[in-house]
């Protein structure tokens, strides 16, 4: 029997890859959609052949009987509908950035343990084969304890933060709205929108929490962090360099270049190279062979390995609510730190 799924917020991601990739799957249905736009969701229900429609979420998870929930809304909008389903007694899906303040990020790991529920927030690098065999490399010890990192990502969305349509939706249902993305007030700027990906990675692979950073940023004409360059210390002392640019360009795309460096070796991964090395100081290094186009994002995978462990299957969840917290506590610090112009320390805005 295939899990029953609702999705809430039926805006561009969800049509364009959420929605079809759940329907084109074996383990997942959608019968129920939520959104505060009663229009959009009859032309959303119309399109993909979904009846039940609701403009409330609790009245949703009260009629439903939902396995999971995918929560599509804009970032700021993602606590209160997780929480909401979590509580249910669903597993969530939450469209990265999990949360955008450090209390609402814990607020939602703390719902999860206390539900017994599964957060999977998409960030797709990190369910990949080759990101489980660099995060067992770092547990295993491989390059010994985790001192320095140097994180890198750029992007090719110049259109999407400085509040244009983005050039490669314009055949979408919906596009990517400004209001969402390029919007200061609301969570827009390439930290959260898309440093949320190689944080979590870095995360995931290194087992780093920082405990403070530092962050200068240049904006662009919406006034959003449009390039990112920021230090960090993790907890366990660790040092680490940040660097995001939203002006890629378009044929290069999206790439993330991470360096792990240990008291005995180090780890490379670039995504633009298709390269994942480990390199230690004995010389008994390890090469994981990939192909060029083997390391490109794909949106699908978490979307498919969310709706596996809705229907009950044994999956990795390679960033899970926790992941998600420690990079909305990171992110919201590297603002914290714009703003101010001062280090952020992490803990003291937790609660």
């Amino acid at each position: 029997m295939k899990a029953r799924l609702g999705v809430v917020g039926v805006g561009w991601w969800a049509t364009f890859n959420h929605i079809p990739t759940i329907q084109a799957g074996e383990d997942a249905e959608i019968v129920a959609l939520c959104d505060l736009d009663g229009e959009r969701l009859r032309l959303v229900g119309e399109k993909f052949g979904i009846a039940a429609l609701y403009t409330d979420i609790g009245k949703m998870l009260a009629a439903e009987n939902l396995d999971g929930v995918m929560v599509s809304t804009p970032h700021i909008a993602h606590t209160g509908p997780a929480i909401a389903a979590l509580e249910a007694g669903c597993h969530v899906l939450v469209e990265k950035p999990m949360a955008t303040s450090a209390s609402d990020g814990h607020a939602i790991a703390e719902a999860a343990r206390k539900a017994g529920r599964e957060v999977l927030v998409p960030t797709g690098m990190n369910f990949t084969p080759f990101t489980q065999k660099a995060a067992e490399m770092v547990e295993e010890g491989r390059i010994g304890q985790v001192r320095h990192a140097v994180c890198q990502m750029g992007s090719a969305l110049d259109d999407l933060f400085s509040g244009e349509p983005m050039l490669e939706t314009s055949d979408h249902l919906f596009r990517p709205p400004a209001s969402t993305w390029a919007d200061p007030e609301k969570a827009g700027g390439y930290a959260w929108g898309q440093m949320s990906h190689s944080l979590a990675w870095l995360f995931y692979v290194s087992g780093l929490r920082f405990q403070s950073i530092y962050c200068m940023a240049n904006l662009s004409k919406t006034g959003v962090d449009f390039y990112d360059a920021a230090i960090a210390r993790a907890t366990n002392g660790a040092t680490i360099s940040l660097s995001g640019s939203a002006s890629v360009p378009k044929q290069v795309g999206m790439h993330m270049d991470i360096r792990i460096y240990g008291t005995e070796g180090m780890l490379f991964f670039d995504s633009e190279r298709a390269r994942l090395e480990l390199r230690r100081l004995d010389g008994d290094d390890e090469i994981v062979p990939l192909v060029q186009g083997e390391t490109d994002y794909d949106g699908e995978l978490p979307v498919k390995v969310f709706a596996a462990l809705c229907a009950g299957k044994d999956v990795l969840n390679a960033s899970n609510a926790e992941n998600g917290a420690a990079v909305t506590e990171a992110i919201a610090g590297l603002y914290r730190s714009v703003e101010t112009g001062q280090l952020a320390l992490i803990e003291e805005h937790i609660q």
